[in-house]
Parts: structure tokens; C-alpha cells; sequence
């Protein structure tokens, strides 16, 4: 089968590589420098060329604090690039396979988010990306929507590898009212395969969540990536963690307070777990 990704130098685009090497697809990488996805004629042109059967959208614009100034590249690459996608999916029975983020919410709900609940993005990238997912619908393709959230892995910028970075410091503080489920990329790739690995695409149509198998704040994610390096001796101390209330950590963005993704509808379609991010972490731990 032939797949095309798109953002093949992202952390889930290289994830991807990770987890699919081993497999018997016909599949074709495609960093930002290979493949402008913004520009129509020439995605037309790529998939004229290769003629997937599924397209894994990986690419996306994550500065979160930076859309606010930015929003044009932010919607061009969140929005635009995916109502083009789509509609060329669409006239060529190609399916799409499209990440998308927890920040589609406002985060005011008290339990996790299932596909079902209203969306309300509070910043520029949470708008972008809700904007992908309604071009994408509008388009009438076949296509699988995955939302997820606090995604990290060894590959790229994220939360774990900031905190290690940060590890000689003497004292942190970290943000201890907003909650979510943390995502060890290398499980999402996983899902991808599943995805992929199927005979055909009725029943995995739409929006689903995927995300991390336990609800935690930013502060009690840090304890336990500085308390696991610890343990596998990647750092020689602990910095002296304080908790610090969203109002008194002021960023360019509004952040949800709560980011928690039900992962039940697609884990029972599939049979599969939601993310493990305990052992992602120590998986990335181990291999930087």
C-alpha cells in the first residue's frame, strides 16, 4: 500500500519512521523542505506522482505563544494546507489521516473531553486547528481526525526534554492548574500503523481522541520526569520544584485548564490502550 507523510522531521513524523520501518507499506517521507503543503498545485503534483492510498498528515504550525503574532502562517499551515489536502483526498479516494490538538477546547469542562463535547479555542493555534478539522469535514473525504495533547517524545521541543534541560537549575517553578493526559509520540505513531493496517476505513471515520492513560498538572508531570531521570541516573539531583498558578505564569496565549482527552471510543473500536505515558517517559529517558 502507498502512504505518503507529511512532516516526516516532526517529532511524530519521526516517529512514525521509528515505528512503521519494519512494515510492508510502500511509504514516502516528506519534511517541510521536500513538500510545501501550502502550495496546492505542488501537493497536487506530489500525489499525482505517488498516488497514496492514505495520507498521514503529521505537519502542522505547534508555536503556540508565537501564532498570536503570527496568525497567517498559523492558518495557512493548520488550516489552508488541510482543506487542500481534503479536497484533493476527496476527488482521488485517498484517505486522510490528520492530527489535531486538545486545544480545540476551552477547558472549563471538569471530567476529559470526548469527540461529542462543543469546541471553543481560546488562542490562535487552537483556532487554526479547529478551522483544519471543519475544512476537512466540509471537503466530504474519507478521513480520520485524531486528537491529541501534551505530546512529547526523544525526537524535537517538548515538555520532558525542557525539564532535563533544566535539570541544573536549583529551582523550577511549573504550573499546577492545568491537568491533561500526556502522549509519548511513539504510542500515536502506533495508532497510525493500526490505522493503516486495516482493510478499510468505514468504521474509523472521524473524529477520535487518543492521549495518555492518566490525568496529571504540568507540576506533578515535572516530579515525575526529574524523579524517573533520577532513577535511571540521567541527572545526579533533583531541582527544588514550586507550584505556580496559571494567573501568575503569564504567556502571549490562553492555555485550557483542562486538556484531558477521553480516549475510550477509539481504544475500544481498536482494542488498544491509550497512550502509557509513564513508560514513554522512561523510553525517552533511556534513549537521550
Amino acid at each position: 500500500m502507498e502512504i505518503m507523510v507529511l512532516g516526516s522531521n516532526g517529532q511524530l513524523g519521526r516517529s512514525i519512521r521509528d515505528v512503521f520501518k519494519n512494515e510492508l507499506f510502500d511509504i514516502t517521507f516528506f519534511s517541510k523542505s521536500d513538500l510545501n503543503i501550502t502550495d496546492k498545485p505542488k501537493l497536487e503534483d506530489a500525489l499525482k506522482k505517488y498516488n497514496p492510498k492514505i495520507i498521514i498528515n503529521a505537519a502542522a504550525y505547534t508555536l503556540v505563544d508565537k501564532a498570536e503574532d503570527d496568525s497567517l502562517n498559523a492558518y495557512s499551515i493548520n488550516s489552508s494546507a488541510p482543506k487542500y489536502l481534503s479536497e484533493i483526498c476527496k476527488s482521488k479516494d485517498i484517505h486522510l489521516i490528520h492530527i489535531s490538538t486538545d486545544y480545540v477546547f476551552d477547558g472549563v469542562k471538569n471530567s476529559g473531553y470526548v469527540e461529542e463535547d462543543v469546541t471553543n479555542p481560546l488562542c490562535v493555534y487552537g483556532k487554526s486547528k479547529l478551522c483544519g478539522e471543519e475544512n476537512i469535514i466540509k471537503s466530504g473525504c474519507s478521513y480520520s481526525i485524531i486528537r491529541t495533547a501534551w505530546v512529547f517524545s526523544e525526537y524535537g521541543n517538548n515538555f520532558v526534554k525542557t525539564m532535563i534541560s533544566l535539570a541544573n537549575k536549583n529551582e523550577i517553578s511549573v504550573v499546577s492548574d492545568q491537568i491533561g493526559t500526556p502522549t509519548y509520540a511513539g504510542d500515536i505513531a502506533r495508532l497510525i500503523l493500526k490505522i493503516c493496517s486495516l482493510t478499510e476505513y468505514s468504521n474509523i471515520r472521524g473524529i477520535f481522541h487518543f492521549s495518555g492513560n492518566k490525568k496529571i498538572s504540568w507540576f506533578e508531570f515535572s516530579n515525575f520526569i526529574f524523579q524517573s531521570a533520577l532513577e535511571v541516573g540521567v541527572i545526579e539531583s533533583k531541582p527544588n520544584l514550586y507550584p505556580i498558578l496559571s494567573k501568575d505564569y503569564i504567556t502571549k496565549a490562553r492555555r485550557p485548564n483542562n486538556s484531558v482527552l477521553n480516549s475510550s471510543k477509539i481504544c475500544s473500536l481498536l482494542k488498544i490502550e491509550p497512550s502509557d505515558w509513564q513508560e514513554g517517559v522512561k523510553i525517552v529517558l533511556n534513549k537521550i
